[in-house]
């Protein structure tokens, strides 16, 4: 859309909220009709000024291509591809901005973890037995009368024979009440080890680097791909990598609460709500630092998070501002 930015020596691993904000304020106003020449030439004093600005500038530019995107295709598969070729662009512009260092490793879609899901993974979930979209959930019977609820951007496939039945969890977080089978024991896999069943309700949730489980009823056994096993009872919770087993610690029970369509905040601060109702959403979802700590308690919609930020700017101190469709911050109240 608009010229890259020239390389600097210093490159900051993240922008800065405000740098975010004041990215996001001068792409509406370089995609407005009436924009001027004297606009541009200001935007490019901006984006010089600073190499936190020519990140920031980045990751609302990424964010804009993969919103268009998901809001102009109907069909995975061609989203898929879509994707793919949003992201080789990306990385050709990355290696324009080379030598501002900082961009190596992760690099810019690393960090801002766009919908948080690396696109191999992202071309498994469209193509998995179940999956939901970003802010959809839905409940599911398997043939063994096994019930199975997916939160918000889920995949996970199905793999049953006479001996075992084996759910693979490919991105997401599902809750499990499994239905009574001995002959047949019952298993989750995900990136980091095992999970088997031992006639229980829980949940998992796969994130990039670890799985999260919580036990509502019944025992779970974790097995790490290292081999480290645990077994955790009802009302524990546990992490684990494919190293290790996280100390267990007690479920929380509000968990759940999602597969019913209701976040449940018990005295949590903002920015955790936050940084739940982002993965409900498509797009940006910022938050001012002066107001992540305000602490929230209640119950939210999950199926209209519009809806949850109104609730949140009447009960705090906040104002939600909406700079673009998919730009949307939290700021402190005037």
């Amino acid at each position: 859309m608009h010229s890259a930015a020239p390389p600097s020596a210093t490159f900051p691993a993240q922008p800065s909220h405000r740098a975010m904000e004041q990215a996001a304020q001068w792409y509406a106003l370089l995609s407005a009709e009436d924009v001027s020449d004297n606009d541009h030439t200001r935007w490019q004093a901006w984006l010089n000024r600073d190499p936190e600005h020519r990140l920031a500038w980045r990751y609302v530019e990424s964010v804009s291509s993969r919103f268009k995107l998901i809001k102009t295709t109907t069909d995975p598969r061609g989203t898929a591809d879509g994707l793919w070729q949003a992201n080789t662009r990306l990385r050709q512009r990355r290696r324009v901005l080379a030598s501002l260092g900082g961009l190596a490793g992760a690099g810019l879609l690393g960090w801002a973890g766009w919908r948080h899901t690396p696109l191999p993974v992202l071309a498994q979930a469209w193509q998995a037995d179940y999956r939901t979209a970003t802010g959809e959930t839905r409940k599911v019977v398997l043939s063994d009368g096994s019930r199975v609820w997916l939160n918000t951007a889920t995949a996970f496939n199905q793999d049953y024979d006479r001996r075992q039945r084996r759910l693979q969890l490919i991105t997401g977080e599902i809750l499990i009440d499994t239905a009574n089978d001995p002959a047949r024991p019952f298993f989750v896999e995900t990136h980091q080890g095992r999970l088997r069943a031992l006639g229980t309700r829980f949940t998992v949730r796969q994130d990039n680097d670890q799985t999260f489980l919580a036990v509502y009823d019944g025992a779970v056994e974790v097995r790490s791909r290292s081999g480290a096993v645990t077994v955790l009872q009802a009302g524990q919770q546990t992490r684990f990598t494919p190293n290790a087993v996280d100390n267990i610690q007690q479920a929380d029970v509000a968990r759940e609460a999602w597969s019913r369509g209701v976040l449940v905040a018990q005295d949590i601060p903002l920015g955790e709500v936050v940084a739940e109702l982002r993965r409900y959403r498509n797009g940006h979802l910022g938050i001012a630092p002066e107001v992540a700590n305000l602490r929230v308690l209640g119950n939210f919609p999950l199926n209209d998070t519009d809806d949850t930020l109104n609730m949140l700017a009447e009960a705090l101190p906040v104002r939600i501002t909406r700079t673009l469709s998919w730009w949307v911050s939290i700021e402190a109240k005037d």
